[in-house]
């Protein structure tokens, strides 16, 4: 199993560092897309917490 997650971990690296170096333009892109959506998450939470404390 720890074998299985270290070669995993290996391919996702290595995936990651092509798609940086083969198109830094589209992989800053996912990058933003990925914290706005964190953002919009994070958002959402606390009007709704505010909402549920009213």
């Amino acid at each position: 199993m720890v074998q299985t997650k270290k070669v995993a971990l290996w391919a996702l690296a290595i995936f990651v560092a092509y798609t940086v170096i083969h198109s830094p333009a589209r992989a800053a892109e996912l990058v933003q897309i990925g914290f706005q959506g964190i953002s919009d998450a994070a958002t959402s939470i606390g009007e709704f917490m505010t909402q549920l404390i009213k």
